[in-house]
This record gives structure tokens, sequence and C-alpha cells, in this order.
């Protein structure tokens, strides 16, 4: 802003000069020239940084809260671009069933990397006691006694339930250093996790709510019991004992 109005300052001033003393009316052919390049050149190179960021722009506790406001692109809002070992995932499926069991925005986010909008989500205000799964499978990987109010327009949490269930892979996307999170299981992107988060971890876990499922408290101490092992009854170990 500051040399658009200077340029536009040069121009106004050599104008009246101009007009106040005929014999200097030739300046202004080759002043407007390099008025006119001053203001291409500001425009080229704010242009170029607009779209280009420093690549060494790291996302950590000193910026990431600034650059994530409700409003616009920021470390937040932008998908990811990382490469997800789908090997490694226990559920797997075909992408035709994937878009079946998702609905477009669970297929986008989950499967595709994308983000959803802040604060037009499903679970960024919901303030319900029980756990959250991955939308791909019945993986409990957030409990809401660790989530937080972030002010970013999505759920936020201090930790996953269980680590080994979210794994972490850097993402150097869109001229930033961010920490991609997926869910180790069935291979859906979840959001990303940054280190401005509440005591005791310090972490914040960003993720977008097409990738969550989620069970209130009752339902989940049921689904618990429910896929617990059953312990070996006195019977069947005293027959595995005597080899009967």
């Amino acid at each position: 802003m500051r040399v658009k109005w200077a340029v536009a300052s040069v121009l106004q001033l050599t104008y009246i000069y101009a007009m106040s003393f005929p014999t200097a009316r030739l300046l202004l052919i080759p002043l407007t020239g390099v008025a006119v390049i001053l203001a291409g050149g500001w425009y080229l190179y704010a242009g170029k940084t607009a779209n280009n960021p420093p690549t060494s722009f790291i996302m950590n506790s000193a910026n990431t809260t600034a650059s994530c406001p409700p409003d616009g692109l920021s470390a937040c809002g932008l998908p990811s671009k990382v490469v997800i070992d789908m090997s490694k995932a226990t559920v797997q499926r075909t992408d035709a069933e994937w878009r079946k069991l998702l609905t477009p925005d669970q297929y986008n986010v989950a499967r595709q990397q994308g983000t959803e909008p802040p604060f037009h989500n499903a679970y960024w205000d919901n303030h319900a006691d029980g756990v959250y799964f991955s939308i791909g499978s019945d993986t409990p990987l957030f409990d809401s006694r660790d989530k937080f109010e972030s002010g970013t327009g999505w759920p936020s949490f201090t930790k996953p339930i269980d680590a080994a269930f979210v794994a972490v892979n850097r993402d150097t996307s869109y001229g930033m250093v961010r920490d991609e999170v997926h869910c180790t299981v069935d291979g859906d992107h979840l959001g990303h996790v940054f280190d401005d988060g509440p005591k005791p971890t310090g972490l914040r876990y960003c993720i977008n709510s097409a990738s969550l499922k989620f069970m209130p408290r009752k339902d989940f101490e049921a689904w618990v019991v429910q896929h617990t092992p059953k312990a070996a009854t006195p019977a069947a170990s005293a027959s595995t004992k005597s080899g009967t």
C-alpha cells in the first residue's frame, strides 16, 4: 500500500509542477513511465509473495493460532497432500466401496485429504460425553474428555485415546510444514496436529468432523463390553491343562 501511495503522490506532484512551469511538461512522459514501471513491479512482487509463501514457514506455537482464523485459508483449513501408506491399514476397501460407504463430504475429507469449513461441521461445538470413532472403521480415536474449545471452528483434542491408532506424517504442502494425522487402522485422513494446545500435552489435534462418528458414553461402554474377549471359563481351562 505504501508503494502505491508513493507512486500516486509522485504522479500528482509531477503533474502540478508541469502545469505550473510549461517548460517542464516534457518531464511528464519519462516520469510517468518510471511510475508505471514501479507500480507494475510492485504488483508482480505482491502476487508472487501471496502465491508462494516461504518454504521454511514451520507451523508451531508461535504462529499457528494466528494462522488459523475462522475465515479464509489457513494452516488448519488447507487440505493435506501427504502420501499415506495404505498397505499398512488393517481395513482394506476398494475406492468404489469407500464411495458407497461414505457421503461425498466424508469421502473428500477422509479419502482425498480434503478439509471441511470451520464452524459448519458436525462436532466443532459438540459438548456431549462420549467417544469419537473413525468414520472408516470401528476404531475409537478421541475421547470427549480430551476435547477443548480451540476457537478454530474444528473439533480439537489434546491427545488420542491410543497413539497406536493415530499416525503422523510430515506435510510440506502450500509452503508450510505441518503434521498430518490419519487413522492407522483404515488410513482415513483426520486433520493435523499442532503444538499450541493446552496442558498437559501442549498439543492440539485439529480434526475434521467428516472423519469422525460420535458414540455417547453409555453406548461406548456397552461397545467395549461387546468387543472385549471373554475370559476362558474354569472348565475350559481345566480341559486345556488335562489335554482332553
